[in-house]
């Protein structure tokens, strides 16, 4: 059924900044020049390696194993036939499951010291037993539903947590909004929408700015909504809308129904954007006279939350999270 595995790992912060600065010594000169510690960047390096080596040792000698860094993955061509597993924080595995294709997703934490892992339901010593699950086909997923922005032009873009559709800098993203049977010209921040996955995330953050405002000026706190994981539903949320002549903010928040839409047309000269999950590099130019619809992608992420002798304590630690 299996014929491949696929590594997904991520550069630490110290390859970051020797990246940055050419060498190790000059990463070092500039974060102790700054007085920071050095050793820290070292020490979470050196575990990350560590994890990577004994996971890659845990894998099955049958199959072929692909170890790919992150920044391959939206235009590496998954199979149907290929197990991922990712190693690294929550966002690297948001940032993976939307171009796998309803693949199992193994997650491992590399580092539980550092990283709380809402979705890293796995330590690195158990990578061959959840392997070997997957493989005999006794471990239980969980489905995560997915939002997509497609383009009229068929450009398409999905997330896991949620997306962004607005200027690329601090300016105001100037659109017409139309949702249900409700249709109006704004101008604002931008648009969060979030998956249930992300409603714990920026979506909230949102909401608890609203509801401290509210207590400001002694009114009831409007509440977030719950979504689960698999919630047939999307969240959006208008930032700063601005009321004028031209512009209007009575539409600024909503649920996208299964099967619905939210549709945006812009009118901006330049400077639009859609990212999603926080990747600003991968996007969707939204530049005047595009339309981008908005809506419940067909296709879902597929997380694995336990195996046979992991079930309650997966539960317990996926339980509510979000991939921030």
């Amino acid at each position: 059924m299996y014929e491949q595995i696929v590594v997904v790992t991520r550069k630490t912060r110290l390859e970051e900044l020797i990246q940055r600065f050419n060498s190790r010594a000059q990463a070092k000169f500039y974060i102790e020049h700054a007085g920071s510690d050095f050793s820290e960047y070292e020490r979470e390096h050196e575990v990350y390696q560590q994890a990577l080596a004994s996971v890659k040792e845990a894998l099955d000698e049958d199959l072929k194993i692909q170890v790919m860094d992150r920044s391959f993955v939206s235009t590496y061509l998954f199979s149907d036939r290929d197990i991922i597993l990712v190693l690294g924080q929550d966002g690297l595995v948001a940032n993976t499951a939307k171009y796998v294709a309803g693949q199992p997703i193994i997650a491992i934490n590399p580092d539980p010291e550092r990283y709380d892992g809402l979705l890293l339901p796995f330590d690195v010593p158990e990578t061959r037993a959840i392997l070997d699950a997957v493989l005999q086909d006794q471990a239980r997923t969980r489905s995560v539903t997915l939002a997509e922005a497609v383009l009229e032009d068929g450009q398409r873009l999905l997330a896991f947590n949620d997306l962004f559709i607005g200027p690329a800098s601090h300016v105001s993203a100037r659109y017409r909004i139309r949702h249900e049977d409700r249709s109006e010209v704004q101008s604002s921040s931008g648009i969060i929408v979030s998956t249930g996955a992300g409603s714990t995330g920026w979506l909230s953050s949102l909401f608890n700015m609203a509801a401290g405002m509210a207590a400001f000026g002694g009114e009831t706190a409007p509440r977030a909504p719950r979504l689960a994981w698999d919630d047939s539903r999307l969240a959006f949320v208008v930032r700063e809308p601005f009321k004028s002549r031209h512009s209007q903010a009575d539409l600024v928040a909503g649920l996208v129904q299964e099967g619905g839409e939210l549709i945006l047309e812009s009118t901006m000269p330049s400077g639009g954007v859609i990212f999603s999950d926080g990747i600003e590099k991968d996007y969707l130019a939204f530049n005047s006279g595009a339309i981008a619809r908005i809506r419940v992608a067909s296709q879902s992420a597929s997380l694995v939350v336990a195996g046979r002798s992991r079930r309650s304590t997966s539960r317990r630690r996926l339980q509510g999270a979000s991939a921030e």
